[in-house]
């Protein structure tokens, strides 16, 4: 399945402009967990602002067992095409808060595949599909995002990290994170997210090659955020935008890196040996 003629793509095309309306209520017990399991020390109520990256606790795929593939991911067909192929990794994604979410106030998420696109690369084929996310509250848009997730083949063996690509040194702000075990599967949890690459140590190093438990792309970005928060508090993000370049592994600690140039702010994680894991790009609200 990992030539490109063997793909109809046509058929997945007709996926774009599917559209899913969920609705989720906030609850503060997922905020209050998550503020836990990253050790914050100010407790979360309803009414508060939720953090940027935050919202990926809500609005989550809940399949039934036998609508959940061997990975742990929902199957796909549904709302999501039918992807042929079965690796699958949130690769990058970008968010503009047009309004704060408030914790603990019904929200209502309207999704929409915005694009789907077969490719070749270094590691054979790859299908990307784009979604998009919009997120209200009281009617009016708080939140609009678009959340970038690819497929490719299965590997057969283990394979060498990709050429890394070295992390800049000179921070303004950086703060060393141990990816434990715990916190990778109270993150999990927390954003039901039962793909076993994160808590199956066995299935990641023996079904998909890995070296060792796989850190969560939207955690590394939550990270990222947070350190934005913890340096400048005040501050609000009108834009996130993020890319994962490398995986990180629980094996090995990382440190997030940030540094600031006005209202923009370039971040980054540091793998243990310096390379460059994943960076994203924040724009800050004007302060009026």
């Amino acid at each position: 399945m990992s030539e490109n003629n063997a793909i109809d793509i046509d058929f997945l095309k007709t996926w774009i402009g599917k559209e899913r309306v969920r609705q989720d209520d906030l609850s503060p017990f997922k905020a209050q967990a998550l503020a836990a399991a990253l050790d914050r020390q100010s407790s979360l109520q309803a009414g508060d602002v939720l953090p940027p990256a935050w919202q990926w606790l809500y609005f989550v795929d809940t399949p039934l067992a036998s609508e959940t593939g061997v990975d742990g991911h929902p199957k796909t067909g549904g709302f999501l095409p039918p992807a042929p192929l079965p690796r699958r990794m949130w690769a990058a994604g970008k968010f503009e808060v047009s309004r704060p979410l408030i914790i603990g106030k019904s929200a209502e998420q309207t999704s929409t595949i915005k694009s789907v696109d077969l490719k070749s690369g270094k590691s054979g084929t790859l299908l990307f599909v784009t979604v998009e996310h919009n997120t209200r509250q009281d009617g009016e848009l708080c939140l609009s995002e678009q959340q970038n997730i690819v497929y490719r083949d299965m590997p057969t063996a283990a394979a060498p990290l990709p050429a890394g690509e070295a992390a800049a040194l000179d921070a303004d702000w950086q703060k060393e994170i141990t990816p434990d075990p715990v916190l990778l599967f109270r993150y999990s949890a927390l954003t039901y997210n039962g793909h076993r690459i994160h808590y199956d140590r066995d299935y990641a190093v023996n079904t998909e090659f890995y070296p060792a438990l796989v850190v969560h792309g939207p955690l590394l970005a939550t990270l990222l955020a947070e350190l934005v928060a913890q340096n400048i508090p005040q501050a609000q993000m009108e834009t996130f935008q993020f890319r994962a370049q490398r995986p990180s592994f629980d094996i090995d600690k990382f440190t997030v890196c940030g540094k600031r140039d006005g209202n923009s702010l370039s971040l980054w994680t540091r793998s243990h040996d310096g390379f460059i894991g994943m960076t994203a790009q924040v724009q800050l609200r004007e302060e009026k």
